[in-house]
C-alpha cells in the first residue's frame, strides 16, 4: 500500500467521527461536511509521516475550522443584529431534509443544538470536545490559544449553561464527589449494573501513551464495555481532588503513577481519562481523601 492510500484509508476510518464532532461543534450537516472536507485537502497538503496520532490531527484541524466557522458566524451575528443573540436553531430544524434529520437525531438531540447556539465560540469548542468526545482540556487549550484552567472554565461555564445549572460550584462539585466514590466502589467490589447506572451509554473511556504502554487500551466505548474494564478492578484507586475537580488516583509509595479524570453531565459520567505521563502529573494539584 503506497502512501496516498494509507492516507486515504486512515482519513476514512476518521470520516464518521469526524463528521460528528463537526456536526456538534457547527449544527450544519453542510458545513459539517465542508469542515471534514477542508480537513481531507489540508491532510494532503501536509506531512503527516511523523504524526504519532493521526486522528487526534484530524481532529484538531476540524475543530479549528470549525471554530472559525463559529466566529465569522458570531461576528455577522453582531453586525447584523448588534448584542443580540439570534436563536435559529428552530428555523434550521424546520428546513431539514429527511437525511439531515435522520444525521441529527443520531447524534445530538435538537433541545442540545439550540442551546450550543447560545454559547460563544470557545465555549461551545470547548464543551463539545471536552463533554462530548473527552479531550484532554490541555489539547483544546492548544486549539484555543489559552491556558488550560482558562479552558477548564470555559468548558464548566457552558456545562452549566447547557444544564441551566444556577446553583454555586460547591454543590455541583458535591455531587459529582459523590459520582466518583460511587463509581470506585461499584468498580472494587464488581457490581456490574451499579456501573452501567452511573455511566452514560455513550461513555468514552481514553488512557494516554503512558498508560497504554503498561497495558491498557488506548479506548474502550460505551457504557457495557468501560463497566466491564472496570468491573472488579480499580481496588487501588483512591478518591481524590485535581486541580479542584473530583477525581482519582492510583500511588505506588506515596506517589501518583496513574490519575482517573472524570467528566459529568448529570448524574452519568460521560468520559474518563487515565492520565499517566509524569510530565502532565507533575503540573496537577492533587489531594487524596
Amino acid at each position: 500500500m503506497d502512501h496516498t492510500d494509507w492516507l486515504t484509508r486512515e482519513f476514512e476510518d476518521n470520516r464518521a467521527h469526524l463528521r460528528a464532532v463537526a456536526y456538534r461543534m457547527l449544527g450544519s450537516t453542510t458545513d459539517a461536511e465542508d469542515a471534514v472536507q477542508e480537513a481531507w485537502i489540508r491532510l494532503n497538503r501536509t506531512d503527516v509521516s511523523e504524526v504519532d496520532n493521526l486522528a487526534g490531527w484530524l481532529t484538531t484541524v476540524v475543530s479549528r475550522v470549525a471554530l472559525n466557522v463559529l466566529q465569522r458566524r458570531k461576528s455577522l451575528r453582531e453586525h447584523l443584529y448588534g448584542t443580540e443573540l439570534v436563536d435559529d436553531g428552530a428555523e434550521r430544524a424546520g428546513a431539514m431534509a429527511p437525511e439531515q434529520e435522520l444525521l441529527m437525531a443520531d447524534s445530538v438531540g435538537s433541545a442540545l443544538m439550540v442551546v450550543l447556539d447560545t454559547l460563544g465560540p470557545a465555549e461551545r469548542l470547548a464543551f463539545v470536545l471536552h463533554d462530548l468526545f473527552a479531550v484532554p482540556f490541555d489539547e483544546i487549550a492548544a486549539i484555543l490559544g489559552r491556558s488550560s484552567v482558562a479552558t477548564r472554565q470555559l468548558a464548566s461555564r457552558a456545562r452549566r449553561r447547557v444544564h441551566g445549572i444556577d446553583e454555586p460550584a460547591t454543590v455541583d462539585v458535591g455531587r459529582r464527589r459523590e459520582i466518583v466514590d460511587a463509581f470506585l466502589r461499584a468498580a472494587r467490589t464488581g457490581r456490574f449494573e451499579a456501573l452501567l447506572e452511573l455511566l452514560d451509554p455513550d461513555v468514552v473511556l481514553r488512557a494516554d501513551e503512558t498508560v497504554v504502554a503498561a497495558g491498557a487500551g488506548g479506548e474502550v466505548l460505551g457504557a457495557d464495555a468501560v463497566a466491564r474494564t472496570f468491573s472488579g478492578r480499580a481496588k487501588g484507586a483512591r478518591l481524590a481532588t485535581i486541580d479542584r475537580e473530583p477525581g482519582a488516583v492510583w500511588s505506588v509509595g506515596g506517589r501518583a503513577r496513574i490519575v482517573f479524570a472524570f467528566t459529568i453531565l448529570g448524574d452519568r459520567i460521560v468520559g474518563i481519562e487515565m492520565i499517566g505521563d509524569p510530565g502532565r502529573l507533575a503540573t496537577m494539584v492533587l489531594d487524596e481523601h
